[in-house]
């Protein structure tokens, strides 16, 4: 299906996308048609399946990046967007953006954040990613990063946020030597749609369909349960730093448990 205009694209049709296990992209960056996409292989990353690795694990630990969420989903989404050497024209075109901030702006679009400090002891985005969260699923959409390791801090980070909220899928729609190295790996469509359709089942146990809150109040919770629990999972994961101890190195505390987990 194609649509040629500029208006985006509405939270609800695409929310029913991604609940049918398809989603859009462009051709190009400046691109005006939107087509939708249901490949015949998927990329996921199980996550009790993330190859934490000795170096990445050691950049968690020293602490070296700033991670935070939904703090600059624009920025984010941008720089995924950005001209990137010896690449394809980006398929986040224009439009394609301005409907995800519209997603992000009814609470179930969501970025990750890496933060590095500049000159001058500024801090400057030098990594992230972005996707969209519902039920116990999220669809990672475009990760960037500036500086070495920064889009695997945010990776991980976002693994973690996922365990401690107690979501079942992890979509990474076409795999890439990157994501395979760090765990991904590729399931056809209709095995991906079982899945899929298992994330989206209530839960015994569950209030309202959604998973725990983990900590946040009871609106907050209801909030993460609509969009697949990562605010939630990403608050806990501080409250817990905190509680071990972790509260001035939370990334310490984050390659302790996907060491303990993976």
């Amino acid at each position: 299906m194609s649509r040629h205009d500029t208006s985006i694209i509405p939270p609800e049709l695409l929310l029913q996308a991604y609940r049918a296990g398809i989603f859009p992209m462009s051709d190009s960056r400046d691109d005006p048609d939107v087509y939708w996409v249901e490949p015949r292989m998927r990329a996921i990353l199980p996550l009790d399946g993330f190859h934490l690795s000795r170096s990445l694990a050691r950049t968690l630990r020293r602490g070296r990046f700033r991670v935070t969420y939904n703090e600059a989903f624009d920025a984010v989404i941008d720089a995924c967007a950005a001209p990137r050497i010896d690449a394809e024209d980006s398929w986040i075109s224009l439009r394609i953006a301005e409907s995800y901030r519209e997603l992000h702006r009814h609470g179930q679009a969501h970025s990750i954040e890496v933060w590095q400090e500049g000159p001058g002891g500024t801090e400057v985005l030098v990594g992230g990613l972005y996707g969209v969260g519902f039920d116990r699923v999220f669809c990672g959409e475009s990760m960037f990063s500036r500086a070495s390791d920064a889009s695997k801090v945010a990776l991980a980070w976002l693994v973690a946020a996922l365990r401690r909220a107690r979501a079942e899928l992890l979509d990474c729609q076409f795999t890439t030597p990157h994501l395979a190295s760090l765990g991904a790996v590729e399931i056809t469509q209709a095995r991906y749609l079982d899945m899929l359709h298992a994330a989206l089942a209530p839960r015994f146990g569950d209030h309202a369909g959604g998973e725990s809150s983990a900590g946040a109040g009871s609106s907050a919770g209801a909030g993460a349960a609509a969009a697949g629990g990562l605010p939630a999972g990403f608050a806990a994961l501080l409250v817990d730093a905190a509680a071990a101890g972790f509260s001035s190195s939370p990334g310490n505390f984050i390659a302790q448990s996907l060491t303990h987990t993976s």
